[in-house]
């Protein structure tokens, strides 16, 4: 799997990039844009000091501010990293400031949400183009950020109908640029095939590591000395942001409950099978869903290779 960028732009896509929140995808994103030259002006924001004077340190932007307005003022692309709960407030401090023709685009992992809130606090004379980079580790912050984080991963635009086209395809342009394959579906749509292979994976794991913490025959000493690769694997995508996933849940409740619902039918039928002892069930069953670990494989989005803890392009800080 192709873990470096190719060569920097010879000129800045654009002049100016804002970036909302600085935490693991904004710092990504604004490491990979002063790498690649997506950028002539990297300002970056958010509303912890604490996190500003890391970016700072490390050198995230050419300003890192807490001031929303001074951060999007002729901003040529504006990109929400906030959790989903957050987007309506930032937009609705943002909006009078956004020159015309500027495009506003956020990292959400849910589409619908997004566009409700965000949408009616832009000026006509803006772009809303909101995307979803399909990528990430267990880390948080401004140091976990890292520039091949998007390097063949998938980065998902859900364009409300009647978008400007040409907004559209700069934006496409700089994600293509940071390395990311570029997907453009409706918002629905997006919400869920995210349900299905990244929020209800998140809220299992969540439940699952619930479940043998609370089991009183195992102390949490044994479930951490025994951990398998099956228990490391669920605890950590269950150590990821709380806030983040709150609001993904609350956002995309909908889809979430739709695809719980399937999967609880898919669970029962399990179920039957291990007390019946149908073996051949049982084998058929994971049989084909060896095939699709495979074809995720076959399309690059993971490596075959044997992981025992994690691997340095994903753990890099």
């Amino acid at each position: 799997m192709p873990e470096s960028l190719g060569r920097p732009l010879e000129t800045p896509l654009i002049p100016k990039l804002a970036i909302i929140g600085l935490g693991l995808i904004g710092a990504s994103i604004a490491r990979v844009a002063r790498q690649q030259n997506l950028a002539r002006e990297i300002v970056g924001a958010d509303a912890n000091p604490a996190v500003r004077d890391r970016a700072r340190e490390i050198g995230l932007g050419d300003t890192i501010t807490g001031d929303l307005a001074e951060a999007v003022a002729n901003a040529d692309i504006v990109i929400l990293c906030v959790p989903v709960g957050a987007m309506r407030s930032v937009a609705a401090v943002i909006g009078p400031h956004l020159k015309p023709g500027a495009i506003v685009s956020d990292t959400g992992s849910v589409k619908a949400s997004v566009i409700e809130a965000v949408a009616p606090h832009l000026p006509a004379h803006v772009h809303l183009v909101p995307g979803h980079p399909v990528a990430g580790t267990e880390y948080s912050g401004p140091d976990a950020g890292f520039a091949t984080l998007f390097v063949n991963r998938w980065s998902i635009l859900t364009p409300p109908e009647g978008t400007d086209e040409a907004a559209v395809r700069l934006l496409s342009a700089f994600w293509t640029a940071a390395g990311a394959n570029v997907e453009v579906m409706s918002a629905s749509h997006h919400d869920i095939v995210l349900a299905i292979t990244s929020h209800v994976p998140h809220l299992i794991a969540y439940n699952i590591v619930r479940t043998a913490a609370d089991l009183e025959t195992v102390t949490q000493s044994e479930v951490m000395k025994f951990s398998a690769g099956g228990f490391r694997d669920f605890t950590r995508i269950a150590s990821s942001d709380p806030t983040m996933w709150r609001d993904v849940f609350l956002n995309n409740r909908d889809a979430v409950l739709e695809v719980l619902g399937r999967f609880n039918e898919d669970l029962s039928s399990l179920q039957r099978m291990v007390r019946s002892g149908d073996g051949d069930g049982l084998f058929d069953l994971f049989t084909r869903t060896r095939a699709i670990r495979r074809g995720i494989i076959a399309q690059g989005q993971e490596t075959a290779a044997p992981d025992f803890g994690r691997r340095v392009s994903e753990s890099k800080v």
